[in-house]
């Protein structure tokens, strides 16, 4: 169904750069495993767009779907053995048919595994960064996907629509375009009967009453993560399109079809953004009132007198979350201090303390509220 053009659909119909992210339920089934018919209108689609002079980077899902037929497995497997085994197969499968197809175009296909340990932590960060920003300037279509051969419960990012939400700010995407086997965000299950389409989501206020379901029998994902994700990417000042692959060609070239979620009016820095979404948090410090006014209310540094308990072990550079005295989320920020020496420093004024630890526990350029 197309809607009317609006200025989020302007600004993601006329991005120089998006990440297109493609469910498992658009590339493959459970009978018949890899459907290349429709992996080929989908990479038509994401050609034209290419051709136009858009970069694009594609996070593919349906590794482990594409595995399950050759293995003779008739349903998503539950335990991680199977389905890491799954994905073995299935990733060379899913890598092989995304480069045949953009063969057709003469384009070279390049495959980026990722687990979540690779965007948590700083260093990986950076180099991912590096390997996705080489491919779209050599003219090669990156292909990402969970590295889940090896991603256990503690590094998933948990689905890949998550995955593309922290691709599109990795990459510093003007856009990100979702596409799956629904075509856009309802304000309750359209299976179900009596549901409407939400064309526009502007502000929190627009998802009120909207019942978000969970995935089905071939992804992770459900509309519940592509909520999450679409509000995680456009918090971080990139657009989202949320339409279903079989409208691939329009979402990608005028963008009036779906869900338009429009970007906060300024994006996060990139280590901002990190702080907030990306990393994993190594501890937790306590505030009291005091504190969290002016880390949250005046957004200044973290310092001593503020902190009155440190939980967990950590080390000075990791990211820790900040709580108020109810024990609620209030912040995350990277703390100057190993854990050791915080315990020795909170409720301390800055003058109580050696001239060597006289520094913000959290600066404010390393603060980000909740």
């Amino acid at each position: 169904m197309s809607v009317a053009l609006s200025a989020t659909r302007e600004k993601i119909a006329g991005a120089q750069s998006i990440v297109v992210k493609i469910g498992s339920s658009a590339l493959t089934s459970l009978v018949g495993g890899l459907d290349t018919e429709r992996l080929d209108t989908l990479a038509d689609a994401i050609e034209t767009r290419m051709a136009a002079g858009t970069d694009v980077v594609v996070v593919s899902s349906g590794a482990v779907g594409a595995g399950l037929a050759p293995l003779g497995l008739t349903r998503r497997p539950r335990d991680l053995a199977t389905k890491q085994a799954a994905a073995s197969v299935g990733q060379l499968a899913l890598a092989h048919a995304w480069g045949t197809s953009f063969a057709r175009y003469g384009r070279t296909v390049g495959q980026v595994l990722l687990t979540a340990d690779d965007i948590a932590r700083r260093t990986q960060h950076r180099n991912a960064q590096r390997t996705l920003d080489r491919l779209r300037a050599l003219h090669a279509v990156a292909i990402v996907n969970e590295n889940d051969t090896v991603a256990t419960a503690e590094l998933r990012f948990g689905d890949n629509d998550r995955l593309a939400a922290l691709v599109a700010h990795l990459v510093g995407a003007d856009a990100l375009v979702l596409l799956s086997d629904v075509d856009g965000l309802y304000d309750g299950d359209p299976r179900k009967g009596h549901a409407t389409l939400i064309p526009e989501v502007n502000s929190p206020e627009d998802l009120d009453g909207v019942v978000a379901g969970s995935g089905g029998a071939l992804g992770t994902g459900g509309m519940a993560s592509k909520l999450s994700a679409a509000r995680l990417a456009a918090d971080a000042g990139v657009p989202v399109l949320l339409a279903a692959a079989s409208d691939a060609a329009t979402a990608l070239a005028d963008a009036t079809v779906g869900t338009a979620f429009a970007a906060r009016p300024t994006r996060l820095s990139a280590r901002k953004f990190w702080v907030r979404h990306a990393a994993d948090e190594q501890g937790v410090l306590h505030l009291d009132e005091g504190a969290v006014r002016a880390v949250v209310g005046s957004r200044r540094s973290l310092l001593a007198a503020g902190v009155t308990e440190v939980e967990g072990r950590f080390y000075g550079g990791d990211v820790v979350a900040l709580v108020d005295p109810q024990g609620q989320p209030v912040a995350r920020g990277v703390v100057a201090y190993d854990s050791g020496e915080i315990t020795e420093m909170t409720g301390r004024s800055t003058l109580e303390l050696p001239s060597d630890m006289r520094r913000p526990i959290v600066h404010a350029d390393d603060l980000v509220s909740l």
